[in-house]
């Protein structure tokens, strides 16, 4: 698999170079923007994540760091969006041949204490 550029549509996610950061790659993905939850946001953020992973892992890395897809500007609501991430990422590690650390980077403490209690709890 190769980096790409260009035009990446809500739900997939490519890779490109990390340029002047310590990372090798930058995977950019796409979520939904909120729009009540009956527009198949949750479909289209656990995509986000699952296909940030599966290019990850067919690059050959062995770790990625998410942020809270969707949470900010796109304004869907940190607790479903902190749910849909985690069951997304667990259920696409089962399919990973590669990616065995996935980390969770957040905000501020809202958006950690919405992370741990999800974490916790299933």
């Amino acid at each position: 698999m190769r980096a790409e550029r260009g035009p990446v549509s809500t739900g997939h996610a490519v890779a490109t170079s990390g340029g002047r950061l310590p990372a090798r790659y930058v995977i950019h993905a796409v979520g939904p923007v909120w729009s009540g939850g009956g527009s198949g946001e949750p479909e289209g953020l656990a995509s986000a994540y699952r296909e940030s992973l599966r290019v990850a892992d067919g690059l050959g890395l062995k770790s990625i760091a998410f942020p809270a897809i969707s949470t900010g500007i796109f304004g869907y609501p940190l607790h479903e969006a902190t749910a849909v991430a985690v069951g997304s990422v667990r259920e696409a590690l089962l399919q990973a041949k590669n990616v065995d650390t996935v980390r969770f980077v957040v905000f501020d403490d809202a958006a950690l204490q919405a992370y741990l209690q999800i974490l916790n709890t299933r």
